[in-house]
């Protein structure tokens, strides 16, 4: 459900370094929010501090969140922990790999840009010949 920005409570995180923001922001600008911001029925933030003030930054008046109700006190810190803990981050070949398949599909091989444009050159003859 979409919550307005402001009528979430930031209070006593575990998190007091959010670090640079502006990967993130610019993640959320191209993409959107890919993942919704937890927060308790008091609208209470337990989740996402670091996607909620990227969105604050970004001027976005309201964000998506997960509302969990009835979390003791202790429950919404174990949350708040998992969310930054149980995380595995992409190894460096991983990391290399997608970049290098991300480089082949925005620049693709000077052979199979031939062949796209010799391709393209067949359909306009093709039509021609078929008017």
């Amino acid at each position: 459900m979409q919550v307005s920005i402001h009528k979430i409570i930031i209070e006593n995180r575990i998190r007091k370094e959010l670090g640079d923001l502006t990967p993130l922001m610019n993640s959320l600008q191209k993409h959107g929010q890919l993942n919704p911001i937890v927060i308790d029925e008091n609208t209470n933030l337990i989740a996402g501090h670091r996607r909620l003030e990227s969105a604050k930054r970004l001027g976005w008046l309201a964000v998506e969140t997960i509302c969990l109700k009835e979390l003791s006190n202790s429950e919404k810190i174990e949350l708040e922990i998992d969310e930054n803990v149980h995380r595995k981050e992409l190894t460096t070949e991983e990391l290399s790999d997608g970049y290098e398949r991300l480089e082949k599909l925005n620049k693709p091989s000077v052979l199979k840009r031939i062949g796209l444009f010799l391709g393209q050159l067949w359909a306009k003859l093709f039509r021609r010949q078929t008017k």
